[in-house]
């Protein structure tokens, strides 16, 4: 079958995507410094430019890739970690094609073409072996007992105190140690079970730093505005944020579902800041409580 502009057009689309992804896995491997991680990147870059090499057999052309693209994602995973980039870029990419039954017509194998590169990309990917991927769990600690235990503490301070900046002292102390508290449990937790392929130091440090973190940006409301009740208003909005990012993150990462995790931890957070609203507002008239 004759190719006609339009056809060649589609291809060319698929060459440039094949040409700018080669770039975006040397640009990442250049960066990397585990040895095993490089070599995987590279393997994947290599295999993109096979899948390039394909494609311009029908163009006949040279095609120059989407640079801002590769910058974009290399940006990504230096700051969010390798598997992270790598995953959300063929995430967008298998969104981002469809069956194009023109393409289909002229390019008979195109379709198992198409399935065994990205088998074979997945097989891949799953070797990247990420650092930080091992410590998620204790991110997932100290980030959700920072947002129920945080939520549901600046709520029902604000009813029984109502005054923002004793509200975010109160808050800070109160985050700091349980930071502290939340670090050691860890270590001890680590250390008691002997997991192998992570450290308990690291582990504590994941999880401490996380909850302070979160923390800080929970209080940071009480710290800028006036009235408690639209600071509790931005620190739920600040929390339901976070939880929304970081469950976007580990999905993407680890292949896992979003929307019922997301709904999941946002229940439970605003949860448990609705009751102890009540109790904060509770304590405040039993006790007879004016600041």
């Amino acid at each position: 079958m004759q190719l006609t502009e339009e056809i060649l057009n589609k291809i060319s689309a698929l060459q440039r995507n094949e040409i700018t992804e080669h770039h975006i896995y040397l640009k990442i491997a250049e960066v990397t410094p585990e040895p095993h991680n490089r070599e995987v990147l590279t393997r994947i870059a290599t295999e993109e430019y096979n899948h390039y090499t394909i494609w311009k057999q029908y163009t006949a052309k040279e095609i120059a890739p989407n640079m801002l693209r590769v910058w974009f994602y290399y940006f990504i995973a230096r700051l969010l970690g390798m598997t992270f980039a790598v995953k959300l870029m063929e995430g967008v990419e298998q969104g981002a094609q469809t069956r194009d039954e023109m393409l289909l017509v002229a390019i008979p194998e195109m379709q198992s073409m198409l399935a065994n590169e990205a088998t074979h990309e997945r097989e891949l990917i799953a070797l990247i072996d990420e650092e930080r991927l091992k410590y998620v769990g204790s991110v997932v600690l100290g980030l959700n007992d920072a947002l129920v235990e945080f939520t549901g503490t600046l709520a029902g301070l604000t009813f029984a105190i109502q005054n923002s900046q004793i509200i975010a002292v109160a808050g800070l102390i109160t985050g700091v140690a349980a930071s502290l508290s939340m670090a050691a449990s860890e270590y001890l937790s680590q250390r008691s079970e002997g997991t192998t392929g992570t450290s308990p130091k690291k582990a504590a440090l994941y999880t401490g730093a996380t909850y302070i973190v979160t923390v800080a940006l929970l209080i940071l409301p009480f710290l800028i505005l006036q009235s408690p009740y639209l600071a509790l208003v931005f620190t739920l909005i600040g929390a339901v944020l976070v939880i929304f990012v970081f469950t976007f993150y580990i999905s993407v990462a680890k292949d896992l579902p979003f929307w019922k995790r997301f709904a999941e931890m946002a229940a439970i957070s605003l949860g448990i800041a609705a009751i102890s609203f009540v109790i904060g507002l509770l304590i405040r008239v039993m006790l007879n409580v004016n600041i």
